[in-house]
């Protein structure tokens, strides 16, 4: 039976990440929204902290994870709670600054395509890096089946040439997970990713995008010509197999749509944390022990708010939980992507018009986030997208049938 109370085990970590987002984060929030694109140095410091607390054993889940079908795991009954970890600890540290969360090194979304993709000589051997990933093409948006970057096998390497665009982390990143077809005749089957290290030849970062909001994080566009990557790099198996079609590619999608879902649902948090002592500044309480209809009319609001934000949160838990449990999680996955994306830019824009002219001005970060919340409803897989997938998933429908 599920169980969506935090795990004991687990509560240890997620008090140090509120400390982290509370003590570290916070503070430099408004300073990096400020300098778009200067690297957060006190980042570094705060990576060395979880690199020996993983070295330790004592950080479970703080890193990537992946929703791994391990026939081994699965017959012992193995249930680490390591998603569910990553996705509480993640929604922590959003609460102090979503931007700064995706600065992190090696905490980067292609490290999670790897922790989902790769076989065990491969996360051994990409131990370490921070990969950035990069999917999203000038010709195409979240329908990840219609990209145009190609692979080309030539001997021991595979050539790629292609451009990505809003790359997260494009710049910093040691590695760039890269999607590319072996054989656009093969359709979605045929898409595989490949890490590619920086200083490859034919690699390239083109530019910095400016952006609305997480301006801590740099989004890049790369560009890649003639680029010649080992073919040990191919995540995963690299035969195409027409019948599994793009379900190792959706492999990646089922650990980070939680986690990206997680990102909103801390976002979240923070704009309800922070317009609640606005409120009672302003005499107003929101009492949880009267009807709504009752109270003042931005109190019953907040309350509305407050049930959305619950749902997008327990959605999410259940996607992470069913990844520890060895269970399909891809319609849990997108519910909880499509709810807590939706939710997290509705609660954070209604906070800053809960709060009036302080919501809007910078005295406070409500904007800042309001701001944040945006990309966390469209990365990873738009609203629509999202609602595609739901309803393929509900009808029983193949992505033919259903367009």
């Amino acid at each position: 039976m599920i169980n969506l109370e935090t795990p004991k085990k687990h509560r240890a970590l997620i008090d140090q990440a509120h400390q982290v987002a509370m003590n570290m984060l916070r503070p430099i929030s408004r300073k990096y929204d400020r300098a778009e694109h200067e690297y957060p140095k006190e980042l570094d410091m705060l990576a060395a902290m979880i690199d020996g607390l993983s070295e330790s054993g004592a950080s479970e889940g703080a890193g990537a994870t992946g929703v791994r079908r391990d026939e081994k795991e699965e017959k012992a009954g193995v249930k680490n709670g390591a998603n569910l970890a990553s996705v509480l600890s993640v929604a922590e540290m959003c609460w102090g600054d979503t931007g700064l969360l995706l600065s992190m090194p090696r905490q980067g979304l292609g490290n999670s395509a790897i922790a989902s993709v790769a076989n065990d000589e491969q996360l051994k051997r990409f131990a370490g890096t921070w990969a950035s990933m990069a999917i999203t093409e000038p010709s195409m948006g979240s329908d990840s089946a219609a990209l145009t970057t190609t692979a080309v096998k030539d001997g021991d390497e595979y050539v790629l040439n292609g451009e990505k665009i809003f790359v997260t982390s494009g710049e910093r990143s040691d590695s760039v997970v890269v999607w590319a077809s072996l054989d656009k005749s093969l359709g979605r089957a045929a898409i595989k990713s490949f890490v590619v290290k920086k200083g490859t030849p034919g690699l390239k970062v083109e530019r910095l995008e400016h952006k609305l909001g997480i301006r801590a994080s740099d989004t890049a566009v790369i560009t890649f010509t003639d680029c010649r990557v080992p073919a040990e790099n191919l995540l995963g198996n690299p035969e195409i197999d027409v019948k599994q079609g793009f379900a190792g590619a959706m492999a990646t999608f089922d650990n980070t749509r939680p986690l990206v879902a997680a990102m909103a649902v801390g976002c979240a948090r923070a704009a309800l944390d922070l317009t609640r002592e606005l409120l009672a500044e302003a005499g107003i309480e929101v009492d949880y022990d009267k009807p709504a209809n009752l109270q003042h009319a931005a109190a019953a609001r907040f309350l509305q708010l407050e049930s959305d934000w619950e749902m997008g949160r327990l959605l999410t838990m259940q996607a992470a939980w069913m990844a520890d449990n060895r269970k399909p999680n891809s319609l849990e996955a997108s519910m909880a992507k499509a709810k807590a994306g939706r939710v997290g830019s509705d609660v954070t824009l209604s906070c800053v018009e809960l709060a009036g002219s302080v919501g809007y001005s910078e005295t406070e970060l409500l904007e800042k986030w309001s701001r944040d919340s945006k990309i966390l409803d469209i990365f990873e897989g738009t609203q629509q997208i999202q609602q595609l997938i739901i309803a393929r998933r509900v009808l029983g429908l193949s992505s033919a049938e259903l367009k």
